[in-house]
């Protein structure tokens, strides 16, 4: 008997709410058993899962406002089957370091995190457009607490006045695409006005060539801007500087992943006509950001907006994925999601534990020098950064491999310049390895090992890194169906036959 998805759903922000009226430390203990039972609940469900369906599992489907066509309707696929297992495990480790660390008003911080993580997975498992809108607006907006109350006094407000600018102009931009979605496809169906994404996909594709067109752009300007993606990623370093490292750390690793999620949701098979006119557009947008943000990666000394610029970077292989609008591209951008998820989040781990140890600064020029008197971390680092640099046996060489051979099989002169973006990733994974555990000792560095405490928190992290390098098959397997047929309309609207002829291609009527 599967459990209903609105119990591991809402359980981290019911046990973070009821955190609230209880002393510092059993908030944080009953926040983290709340995510920690949404955890367990994900790895039941992957284990669970029957691929060979290819279709809804678990699916919760009940009329919230029956005049508005919106249905409160969960599902789990091969879509979101390991982003929901990703947003378990990363919301479980990051609420386990914040715990270690003294917070004002600390009720309120956890019960703000356990919220972002029932908003995300609320993102992940909405199978509603209107549900989706609903959630994707949602999740951010216990970041902004935490960034203007536990940010730095000094710059906090304008970092989130910025945020808060990019993210509502683009939030605009998805409600009204998905009103006008909604109300254009049922009226030209002459079918009951509805939101469910069953329902879409029989009636959107038959819009006006225009009307998705324009669609299609607002929900691209909405992605973008959250992933972020160059050149609207302005929002990125204010952002980066300002939030908490643990929050930071939830915020690259999942938040982006949830938009990059949304084009093969609810984009390409609703609106695949528009996906396959845009897609040039899309894959020089996914190259210029894999360009620009490897080019700042390795040029700015703030390892903060290293892993930040080098997130644009990742983002824009995703994006190349997606927009190959082949199933390998596809599947390959779904593992990266997931790849890079489980990279930056112990990076940013890492960078905590080394601003700890130079003084607080999380500056490059400040670090240096402990490799050989701190060798455990120094070890996990290196597998971090080996892993985000896509070293050839790593989970992250099979995403990029496939993405860029899914690009190569429609856009070949787009995979050879992506190529250049794979060597600058060595460029800045290795310089920010080096810079930070090589060369001279800085001025206020502190040279020890990894503690105990902050063990529990990284090893974790690295031993799912080294599990799925060696068996990067579960998410591929598990999700190979779900992705084809996302993908598979927009593919054939090409009339590409290198896509429209892939022999496990299948339109989906």
């Amino acid at each position: 008997m599967s459990l209903p998805l609105s119990i591991p759903l809402w359980l981290p922000a019911a046990a973070a709410f009821l955190g609230l009226f209880l002393p510092g430390a059993l908030s944080r203990v009953l926040t983290i058993l709340g995510a920690t039972g949404t955890f367990a609940w994900a790895i039941w469900a992957i284990a669970d899962f029957d691929r060979g369906s290819g279709k809804l599992q678990d699916l919760t489907d009940e009329v919230w406002i029956k005049q508005l066509g919106i249905h409160y309707k969960l599902g789990i696929d091969g879509l979101n089957l390991f982003l929901i297992g990703l947003a378990a495990f990363i919301f479980l480790i990051c609420l386990v370091w914040a715990a270690f660390k003294e917070w004002e008003h600390a009720n309120q911080f956890f019960f703000f995190f356990g919220l972002a993580e029932s908003a995300v997975l609320g993102a992940l498992m909405a199978q509603d457009l209107a549900l989706f809108v609903l959630f994707f607006d949602l999740m951010l907006l216990p970041f902004l607490f935490l960034t203007g109350i536990w940010g730095p006094a000094a710059t906090r407000v304008p970092a989130i006045t910025k945020l808060f600018i990019y993210t509502l102009v683009g939030s605009l931009l998805m409600l009204a695409a998905a009103i006008a979605t909604g109300v254009l496809a049922s009226n030209q169906a002459g079918t009951d006005l509805s939101f469910a994404f069953s329902d879409l996909a029989k009636t959107a594709p038959a819009l006006g060539k225009g009307t998705q067109e324009w669609i299609f752009l607002c929900f691209a300007a909405a992605f973008w801007v959250k992933m972020p993606a160059f050149p609207v990623h302005g929002w990125m370093p204010d952002g980066y500087k300002n939030m908490p490292l643990p929050v930071l750390a939830v915020f690259s690793a999942v938040l982006s992943k949830v938009a990059a999620y949304g084009f093969l949701r609810a984009v390409l098979p609703l609106f695949p006509d528009a996906a396959a006119h845009f897609q040039d557009l899309m894959l020089v947008l996914a190259l210029g950001s894999i360009l620009y943000g490897s080019a700042m990666a390795f040029t700015t000394t703030d390892s903060r907006l290293v892993l930040g610029y080098s997130s644009i970077a990742q983002l824009g292989f995703i994006t190349l994925g997606v927009f190959s609008l082949s199933d390998d591209g596809a599947n390959g951008a779904i593992l990266q999601s997931v790849n890079h998820g489980l990279v930056v989040a112990p990076a940013f781990i890492i960078v905590s534990y080394l601003g700890q140890r130079a003084g607080g600064s999380e500056d490059l020029r400040d670090m240096g020098g402990i490799a050989f008197r701190a060798p455990v971390l120094a070890t996990l680092f290196l597998i971090v950064a080996f892993a985000n640099l896509a070293m050839p046996g790593s989970s992250n060489f099979v995403g990029e491999f496939l993405i860029l051979l899914g690009v190569f099989h429609s856009k070949l002169v787009i995979a050879s310049i992506a190529f250049v973006g794979v060597g600058m990733a060595a460029v800045y994974s290795l310089r920010l390895f080096i810079r930070a555990m090589h060369n001279r000792v800085g001025p206020e560095v502190e040279s020890r090992d990894i503690s105990f405490r902050e063990g529990i928190v990284l090893v974790p992290c690295v031993l799912v890194i080294l599990f799925f390098a060696l068996y990067p098959q579960l998410a591929l397997h598990k999700g190979e169906k779900a992705i084809t047929q996302s993908v598979a309309p927009a593919a054939v609207a090409t009339g590409d036959p290198a896509l429209a002829n892939l022999p496990d291609i299948k339109v989906i009527k």
